[in-house]
C-alpha cells in the first residue's frame, strides 16, 4: 500500500466561504487540506478500514479481524492511515476491542510520526487490565513491555503492530 511519489497538481478555484468551510472540515479530520479532498475523493483505504472493523464488530473470535487489522494499519503510508482513520469507525465494539483498536491506530500513527486521530482519545481505557495470556507467570513480563498505546488502554500484550505470534 505504498503511495507512488506525487508529481501532479490540482488546483480548484472555491469561494472563501467554501475553503474556510474545507480548512474546518480538515482541521476537525485532523488532516490537511489535500488529504482532507482526496480522502473525500479517493476513499479506498476508509473502505478498507470500515471493512475490517465491521468484521471485528461481529467476529466470535477476534484473533483474525484483529491480524487483518494490523496487516493493514502496518501497510499503511501515512496519508493512507490519515485517510483510513481520520474519522471514528462506524462499527459498535465492546469495550476490550474498541480499546484494541484505538490502540493500534495509535500504535501505527506514532510508526508514522504523526499524531493519532482525535476518536482514539475520546474512547475512555478499560476499567481493568486485560492480559494477552492467561499464564500468570507472564504478567509481569507483559505489563513491562506492552507498547505504550496499549498500556495506557490497560491492555497487555507481547507482540506490537507488525509483529506475528
Amino acid at each position: 500500500m505504498r503511495a507512488e511519489p506525487k508529481s501532479a497538481q490540482l488546483q480548484i478555484r472555491v469561494c472563501p466561504r467554501e475553503k474556510t468551510a474545507i480548512q474546518r472540515a480538515a482541521r476537525r479530520a485532523g488532516m490537511d487540506m489535500s488529504a482532507y479532498i482526496l480522502g473525500r475523493l479517493l476513499p479506498a483505504p476508509r473502505k478498507r478500514f470500515d471493512t475490517l472493523v465491521d468484521q471485528l464488530a461481529v467476529a466470535a473470535d477476534p484473533v483474525f479481524a484483529l491480524a487483518g487489522l494490523n496487516d493493514f494499519l502496518s501497510a499503511c503510508t501515512a496519508a493512507e492511515l490519515t485517510a483510513a482513520t481520520a474519522e471514528a469507525p462506524r462499527a459498535a465494539l465492546p469495550p476490550l476491542r474498541q480499546n484494541y483498536l484505538a490502540a493500534m491506530v495509535e500504535y501505527a500513527a506514532g510508526r508514522n510520526d504523526m499524531a493519532a486521530p482525535a476518536w482514539t482519545r475520546a474512547v475512555a481505557p478499560l476499567e481493568h487490565p486485560w492480559f494477552g495470556s492467561d499464564l500468570q507467570n507472564l504478567r509481569l513480563y507483559l505489563l513491562t513491555h506492552s507498547p505504550a498505546p496499549f498500556r495506557r488502554r490497560n491492555i497487555f500484550i507481547d507482540s506490537t503492530l507488525g509483529d506475528r505470534v
